[in-house]
């Protein structure tokens, strides 16, 4: 494993650590580095707020980031925390969007705060516009691939790779299942597995008003069948009155097959391999649970000291 510190002094030096923590999360957050070192003259072998963090393990380039908090006590363990350039997306702004797909949208956001996007996936989907102000950069980024993913059924993430800021669709971003799978002969000693309606919805009624007519139109789609087996799950929505009723229909169908489904959802404990973070796709073989699949990663927690390197999934079936 190694650890490399760049205080933007020109120099550029490794440090000896004792254990290390890396957490990635599909949405919403920066993905985490938590390193423990050696550092028993820490005011000499200072890391500076801003310091650039890279670790790699010689076959895998596995965090590039920044250095948000150093600590250290009596003892010679130096700890420091750093996050990767997601973190500048968490900072409150005005953002200001003409209607254009969703992925010139999230672009123009990057732009905005002076970060440049190295893989662009296109959605299919023509963005409203919008006016957010005092939001974080990374919240609106998500209320667009939100959006995306409901017009067109397919899913999308923006996450950071090494210092490449993407906005992917997930099935580019599949492990190769010949290579590497995880499941009882591989890699996995714990799980938990869970199928939910909580946040499902059978029934989708979507209110239209219109101010000129003095009118109000009502939407409704429904899974009967489901109706019948799990009781009326209703999802209720005043949608934009700028929609035409064809967008609306549009939006109807597409919020009913998004949420009119069990939510199956995954939790491993397993030996770690650096492949692995959220927003990627794993193969899951778990013969005890019939499964033998896909599953998107959700939230990644890697684990690692000189004896041992561990990982801790949150997964999503995507059906």
């Amino acid at each position: 494993m190694e650890v490399l510190i760049d205080n933007r002094d020109g120099a550029i030096y490794e440090v000896p650590v004792t254990s290390l923590s890396w957490k990635t999360e599909k949405r919403g957050k920066a993905s985490e580095l938590n390193v423990s070192m050696l550092n028993p003259e820490p005011l000499k072998n200072k890391v500076v707020s801003g310091a650039i963090v890279r670790v790699t393990d010689g076959t895998h380039k596995i965090f590039y980031g920044y250095s948000f908090k150093a600590e250290f006590g009596k003892s010679s363990e130096f700890k420091i925390t750093a996050y990767d350039q997601l973190k500048y997306f968490m900072y409150n702004d005005t953002f200001v969007l003409k209607s254009m797909p969703a992925e010139a949208a999230i672009t123009q956001i990057c732009n905005q705060l002076g970060r440049k996007l190295s893989a662009v996936a296109a959605t299919g989907f023509k963005a409203p516009a919008m006016i957010e102000e005092d939001k974080k950069a990374l919240d609106v980024i998500m209320k667009y691939i939100d959006s995306a993913i409901v017009a067109t059924n397919q899913s999308f993430v923006f996450m950071d790779n090494f210092g490449a800021l993407g906005l992917h669709n997930i099935k580019d971003l599949v492990i190769d299942p010949t290579t590497f799978y995880i499941g009882e002969e591989s890699l996995l000693y714990d799980f938990d597995y869970s199928v939910s309606i909580e946040d499902s919805y059978n029934r989708i009624k979507l209110v239209l008003d219109d101010k000129e007519k003095s009118k109000r139109r009502v939407f409704i789609a429904q899974d009967s069948n489901n109706i019948a087996k799990w009781g009326r799950l209703q999802f209720y929505k005043k949608v934009d009155e700028n929609m035409t009723s064809a967008q609306v229909e549009s939006l109807l169908d597409a919020l009913l097959t998004t949420h009119n489904k069990e939510k199956k959802e995954l939790s491993l404990k397993c030996l770690g391999d650096w492949r692995v973070r959220a927003g990627k796709m794993v193969f899951i073989f778990i013969e005890k649970l019939g499964l033998k699949k896909l599953f998107l990663v959700e939230a990644c927690t890697h684990d690692w000291s000189p004896n041992v390197h561990t990982m801790s999934l949150d997964l999503k079936v995507i059906s």
